[in-house]
Formats: C-alpha cells, sequence, structure tokens
C-alpha cells in the first residue's frame, strides 16, 4: 500500500517576533540612557541655579564691605559690624574636633566589621549602624543639650555648651557615614588579595595593613570627605550644642572647651530677623557662598585624591 510522504521543506520561524523584541528592548535602553542624560543634567543645573541665586544675594557682601572687615573678630551687625572670622573658626574647629573623633574611630569599627567580626555580628550590627544615620539632628541636638553639655561641664568647662560638645554630636553624626562606606569598600577588595598575602606568611593584621587598606584607600577616602562633608554642613545640633558665642577663644587646647558660633548657625539663627535685602541679609548668603566654596573645596580635593589612586589600582604607575 503506498503512502503519502510529505517532501515539503520545514516550516522556517518568522523573524519578525524577534526583531520586534530587539527592538523593544533597543527602545527600552535608548529611555534609560536618556532618563540618566537628563537626571545628571537637571542635578548640575540645579546646582548652578542655587550657586547664581548665591552669588546675587550675596556678592554685594564682597563689594560694600572692605575684605579687612569681613574678615575682622567682631561680628555684631547691629552696629553693623560683619567680622565673620569667628564664625569660620567655630565651623573650623568643631570640623576639626568632630574629624579628629570620627575618622580612627568609624575607620577601626569598618575594619572590625569588614575583617574580623564573624558573619552573625557584621549581619546584626550593621543595619543598627546605618539606622543611626536616620536619626533627625534636632533629636541629637536635644540629646546634647540634656545629656552630654552636663557632662562635658564636669570636665571643668566654664558652660557645657561648648566646641567640644558639638565636635561630639557631630562625630557621632559622621559616624555611620563613614563606617557604612568604609566597610563596603574594604568589601570590594577582591579575596585572592586577603589568601595570596596569608599564603606568603604575613598576619592577619598584616594583611589587613599592608594590603587590604591600601587597595581600598580611594573608598576610604571618599567615606572620610563624605563625614567632613557631613559636619561641617551641620545645623541645627550645632546650633544647640555649642553655646552661639561669636568670638575667638584663645589658642591652645582649652579653645575647644569654650562656647563658639559657626557659621551653619548664624545662618539659621538670623535669617528670620533680618529684613530682605539689607546689608545683614546679603552678608548672611555671603557666608553661604563661604560654605558652597568650601564644600566645593572638600569634593574636589576627594575627588583629586580618589584620581591619583587609579593608576596604582590598576596596576601602572603613578
Amino acid at each position: 500500500m503506498a503512502t503519502n510522504i510529505d517532501a515539503s521543506p520545514p516550516q522556517k520561524s518568522s523573524p519578525v517576533p524577534i526583531i520586534s523584541a530587539l527592538t523593544r528592548i533597543r527602545w527600552g535602553e535608548t529611555l534609560i540612557e536618556s532618563l540618566v542624560r537628563i537626571a545628571g543634567v537637571s542635578a548640575i543645573f540645579i546646582v548652578g541655579l542655587i550657586f547664581l541665586f548665591l552669588l546675587r544675594e550675596g556678592l554685594p557682601t564682597f563689594l560694600d564691605i572692605p575684605l579687612r572687615q569681613l574678615f575682622g573678630r567682631r561680628w555684631y551687625p547691629i552696629e553693623n559690624y560683619f567680622g565673620i572670622w569667628s564664625l569660620l573658626f567655630g565651623s573650623i574647629l568643631v570640623t576639626i574636633g568632630a574629624v579628629i573623633i570620627a575618622v580612627p574611630l568609624g575607620l577601626i569599627t569598618a575594619i572590625y566589621l569588614g575583617e574580623i567580626a564573624p558573619i552573625w555580628l557584621r549581619e546584626m550590627l550593621k543595619p543598627l549602624i546605618e539606622v543611626l544615620a536616620g536619626i533627625p539632628s534636632i533629636v541629637l541636638g536635644f540629646l546634647g543639650w540634656v545629656a552630654l553639655a552636663p557632662l562635658v561641664q564636669q570636665l571643668g568647662a566654664p558652660t557645657g555648651l561648648t566646641a567640644f560638645t558639638g565636635a561630639l554630636i557631630l562625630a557621632y553624626m559622621a559616624l555611620p557615614t563613614i563606617i557604612s562606606i568604609s566597610e563596603d569598600a574594604l568589601y570590594t577588595v577582591p579575596k585572592e588579595y586577603r589568601d595570596g598575602a596569608l599564603a606568603i606568611g604575613a598576619t592577619q593584621w598584616q594583611t589587613i595593613w599592608r594590603v587590604v587598606l591600601p587597595a581600598a584607600r580611594s573608598g576610604l577616602v571618599i567615606a572620610v570627605m563624605l563625614g567632613v562633608g557631613r559636619a561641617i554642613g551641620e545645623t541645627m545640633a550645632v546650633m544647640m550644642v555649642t553655646g552661639n558665642a561669636a568670638y575667638v577663644p584663645p589658642f591652645g587646647l582649652g579653645m575647644f572647651f569654650q562656647p563658639v558660633r559657626t557659621m551653619t548657625a548664624t545662618i539659621a539663627a538670623e535669617m528670620g530677623e533680618v529684613a530682605q535685602g539689607s546689608l545683614h541679609y546679603n552678608v548672611l548668603f555671603g557666608i553661604g557662598i563661604i560654605l558652597f566654596l568650601i564644600t566645593a573645596g572638600i569634593n574636589s580635593l576627594a575627588a583629586r585624591l580618589v584620581g591619583n589612586q587609579q593608576p596604582r589600582r590598576k596596576g601602572g604607575q603613578l
């Protein structure tokens, strides 16, 4: 019995669905790239607008007040004394104290979490440290005013509201940022680096100090700079615990135990009391320009330090 055999070639799948899928993927990638580009350009544009607004409102400060008077020691706006040196010195003093406290403690804590602590302890402590960053600064300022200031006064300070009190609060506020970013930087160091150091006879501490920390140097620099930026830009907590005394204390270790006033606290305390367009109003915006330039300088320094480490990390020559 004869059978009919279909000798026709097999049907090929149509390329139309594949082309449609590739087209949708391409359109999706284009859309995402456009959104990212718009977000990046918008951020630069917004920062530029902020700086232009600061220039418009604060530029009369540098035109109407001689620089010698502007950077004088006396801040008494009622009598038209706008010497911002006492405010600048107070900001620098509190920031230096916070950095001295927060940077070593933050790096040591990050090294412990990333290299020494067991996994179960790391998984428990890391979220707790990150939660600390969410505490409002006004709450920390109130705790510093109620609980910390009396302890500082018992150490022999004439008052508990001092630069040292502000430095302690700022150090506490900067610690979560420094610890979290530093621990992430240590985590990105390849495991082969540690295994290679241990294989040639290095101890665990020698491996951390000679291998891991140099390899993670750029991330550690970013962590420190972000912590410094958090310290120098804080307002409410510092305004509550530093005493708000606009004068330059005598140079020495005791200056940390004297009341000071920072630039950020001055802007927050006096902006609501001045008339728009007055010289006092313009000077407060001039202080904002100085703060903006200081922050930009810190970011530029961090970028330069990180950039100088890139050739070394890639195995090139500096």
